[in-house]
């Protein structure tokens, strides 16, 4: 029941990007187009997942049995910046296109504040490596169902006539605040 309560929670109720917005960079600038935001989901799941795993063995094996806590950061930075290179090699290999789409966006996944801040977050809610697993992985869904349906709307704004001073950025930012405020909704459900 434990891991249900966190899955649903994790994509719904605390949204990593629509209510503890994180990861918003990649938010907003992959999410002109559904395809895009597809493969950025899929990224970052897969970065997210893994990152957690290994930085929850590095916490518990390393940094907390020689009291090097206050390296955490720097040692999950440098982590997630090797797992990210190796899904830049591995997408320009099988996936030209989708690396070819997804551009300096992929890089950026290094810098992505969600997947550092998931990795922090496990640690500190002291959840052991099977919870934080299915917490890591219920947040990148989270951030995936988020990016798409954000992606959704814009290939919908893209359509139809918007106000020149609200084109760009002003009508996603609105349309992004419109979103986390449906997902709001979710709040009494856990």
């Amino acid at each position: 029941m434990e891991y249900i309560i966190i899955f649903i929670s994790a994509i719904f109720v605390n949204n990593i990007v629509l209510s503890q917005f994180l990861g918003i960079c990649p938010f907003l600038g992959v999410s002109k187009k559904v395809d895009t935001a597809i493969g950025m989901s899929a990224a970052v799941a897969f970065v997210l997942t893994i990152a957690t795993i290994v930085t929850f063995l590095i916490q518990k094996y390393v940094l907390d049995a020689f009291d090097l806590g206050y390296l955490q950061t720097i040692t999950f930075i440098l982590v997630i910046a090797g797992l990210v290179q190796m899904v830049e090699i591995v997408l320009k290999k099988v996936s030209p296109s989708l690396y070819q789409a997804l551009g300096v966006f992929l890089p950026l996944i290094t810098t992505n504040c969600c997947i550092l801040g998931v990795a922090i977050l496990v640690i500190q809610k002291d959840y052991n490596l099977l919870t934080g697993v299915v917490y890591a992985f219920s947040t990148a869904l989270g951030f995936g169902l988020a990016l798409i349906l954000f992606a959704g709307l814009r290939e919908q704004m893209s359509l139809i006539k918007i106000p020149k001073g609200m084109e760009g950025t002003p009508i996603a930012l609105v349309t992004a605040g419109l979103l986390a405020m449906a997902f709001m909704g979710f709040s009494g459900v856990v």
